[in-house]
């Protein structure tokens, strides 16, 4: 399996620091989970039935006409790529991995693009998949070009395929209420803003013919009763949907301003993580790590990721293992 960020077991028998002692900045994921309303027992002991709720509180949340609920929009990644014939896929890279891995095991033939690349070779391919705002770097595609090069791949019968995974902070700039247009097709993630990933839920929003196909395709019963239950409270909660967007956008501007304090200017970002393009980010990353900070690494190109602090004792945490690094490699 690919590497994924949230690998905190791991990182307790490598460093031998205890779990409790560590502060995970991992994952892009909101530090402040949602409360978890009372499940009632029919949800645990029954079967879980469609239409009970979730579908319309989730179709009110994200201004979609129809839409899929899954078990994590991983399901969806994993899937979608089976409903195509094999065919030429672009994907604005880099990316989460997991999008590009899915379509070569199903044996698409896979082109990397960069944002300025994409107008050259869009007609000649049958699917573009791009996760927006990007997953690690924060980029932000505007609206109106998702929907020029949506109508251009929709014309010859190709995709749109858009991870929103990240997009609910900033919900202006989704597509998502344009998504039951043929060939267009929105991820959206439940567990990252409202800080509940461990509940695996996504959506997808999509023409009712391809949702009808996708649900066929991952059988019945892939959401559960409780979490049925707890979506729909959360999705409803709208005080504490405008808490959450204020408390990240703020956070990530502290979490930003600290890391240019210490002469790790971020390339890119947005309200649930900061991104920092460094040639020593595996240097930082064990630095952080042998202090017991996880932070997410990656290769190429050579960048770490933040995830938010939750509190002002993290970030203090952080400001003080990030001086640490400043002095010891100046």
């Amino acid at each position: 399996m690919l590497e994924h960020g949230g690998r905190l077991l791991r990182a307790v028998r490598h460093y031998g620091i205890p779990r409790e002692d560590w502060l995970d900045l991992s994952s892009g994921i909101a530090p402040w989970p949602y409360p978890i309303p009372p499940i009632p027992t029919q949800a645990w002991a029954r079967l879980p039935e469609t239409e009970d709720g979730l579908e319309e509180a989730a179709r009110r949340y994200y201004g979609a006409r129809q839409l899929l609920p899954v078990a994590g929009s991983q399901a969806a990644i994993q899937a979608l790529p089976t409903l195509r014939q094999i065919g030429r896929v672009g994907v604005l890279s880099p990316c989460y991995a997991e999008h590009p891995l899915a379509w070569q095991r199903a044996g698409h033939e896979l082109v990397e693009l960069a944002d300025d690349g994409v107008d050259a070779v869009l007609d000649s391919l049958d699917v573009l998949v791009l996760v927006n705002p990007n997953n690690p770097t924060g980029r932000c595609v505007p609206r109106e070009r998702l929907l020029e090069w949506h109508a251009r791949l929709a014309a010859r019968g190709g995709w749109l395929v858009v991870d929103e995974a990240f997009m609910d902070n900033t919900p202006a700039h989704s597509v998502v209420d344009c998504a039951e247009r043929r060939g267009l097709i929105v991820l959206r993630s439940f567990g990252k803003f409202f800080g509940l990933a461990g509940v695996r839920l996504g959506c997808v929003v999509a023409e009712l013919p391809l949702l009808q196909r996708l649900a066929e395709s991952l059988g019945p019963w892939t959401v559960s009763g409780p979490t049925r239950v707890l979506a729909q409270a959360c999705f409803a909660d709208q005080a504490a949907h405008a808490q959450q967007m204020a408390r990240s956008n703020m956070a990530s501007q502290r979490l930003a301003a600290l890391l240019r304090e210490h002469a790790l200017a971020p390339d890119g970002g947005c309200d649930l993580f900061q991104y920092v393009r460094r040639e020593d980010a595996a240097q930082l990353h064990e630095f952080l790590a042998r202090r017991g900070i996880l932070v997410r690494l990656f290769v190429q190109p050579a960048a770490v990721r933040l995830g938010l602090p939750a509190n002002g004792a993290d970030e203090r945490r952080l400001a003080q293992a990030l001086a640490a690094y400043q002095k010891e490699t100046a």
